[in-house]
């Protein structure tokens, strides 16, 4: 204890891992409290994909994702299972989640003797009890409890938010003493959404050459992170970028005849964006006016300047 009797803060990474549909995202969006839509790379430790930062008066905690493990049926595979558990062997706490509508299956069981290997801590989540009846969720607790070594093991329900507040402090309870990484208002890394919006802007400047320059400004409206329809074992990124004009007449500029600017402004901040990112995106574009956003202080605060 400090010597106002407060306990120490603590500050850390967790890693969720489980199989598809296990309801990571849902968790991950109910433990920081608002929908995270970005997904980005950390610039210091550039394997760590975040998904959110949760903030609480005991602690920081960083929630990190992964490549999902799975069988590798390729060297790609091999290396992206490489990567997890290199991320698991990194993090402060795994939290393995396994659904509590659906069996305990052989997906579950390859995830479980991955995480053998590693020594970090394991937090057991059984996910969706909302779906499920108590008799099936005790089935379950049982049945996941012979899966892992686990420190503790909590029921949840994300949607209904049952025991999320629990499994916070419980996360949070295990992260090593130490200051937070991320200023209070941010709970997603949006150092990788600021290189977006960079990239775009400059593809924009690149082929608008006139006056458009200074009154340029771009936004991320969304950004989704999937697996590749294409390559399972690749993300595939789609962002909705707003390019912000002050005057009317600057809007046809960045359009183009037929619309053959805007496409080749995409194309062109795509390569960019496919490299940061690493991997497809697909890119849609907007124009619109706002009006003499550079000497408007409500503007500027809205387009992050």
């Amino acid at each position: 204890m400090t010597s106002s009797d407060q306990p120490p803060y603590r500050s850390g990474f967790a890693c969720l891992v489980g199989r598809p549909n296990a309801g990571k995202t849902t968790l991950t969006n109910a433990l920081v409290g608002e929908k995270v839509g970005i997904v980005s790379n950390r610039p210091q430790t550039t394997r760590h994909a975040i998904r959110g930062v949760v903030h609480r008066p005991a602690g920081q905690l960083v929630l990190v994702d992964t490549p999902g493990l799975h069988k590798p049926k390729s060297l790609l595979g091999q290396r992206l299972n490489d990567v997890v558990r290199d991320t698991l062997s990194e993090v402060d706490v795994i939290v393995f989640c396994i659904p509590a509508d659906q069996p305990v299956g052989t997906g579950d069981a390859f995830i479980a003797r991955q995480l053998r290997e590693v020594s970090t801590p394991i937090v057991l989540v059984v996910t969706k009890t909302d779906a499920a009846s108590k008799k099936a969720i005790t089935q379950q607790l049982v049945a996941a409890s012979k899966l892992v070594e686990a420190r503790e093991i909590v029921p949840v329900s994300a949607v209904a938010g049952d025991q999320v507040t629990l499994l916070e402090d419980l996360l949070i309870g295990m992260l090593p003493e130490g200051p937070p990484m991320y200023p209070d208002e941010q709970t997603t890394d949006e150092d990788v959404e600021r290189q977006i919006t960079e990239l775009v802007r400059e593809a924009a400047l690149e082929k608008v050459r006139q006056e458009v320059p200074h009154s340029l400004a771009v936004t991320v409206e969304e950004m989704h992170r999937k697996p590749d329809p294409r390559d399972p074992d690749a993300v595939f990124t789609e962002i909705h970028a707003l390019l912000h004009v002050e005057r009317p007449s600057q809007k046809p500029m960045l359009l183009g005849k037929g619309g053959q600017t805007i496409k080749a402004i995409g194309s062109e901040a795509r390569v960019g964006l496919e490299t940061l990112l690493g991997g497809r995106v697909h890119l849609a574009l907007h124009v619109t006016v706002l009006g003499e956003w550079q000497d408007d202080p409500k503007k500027l605060n809205r387009l992050g300047y």
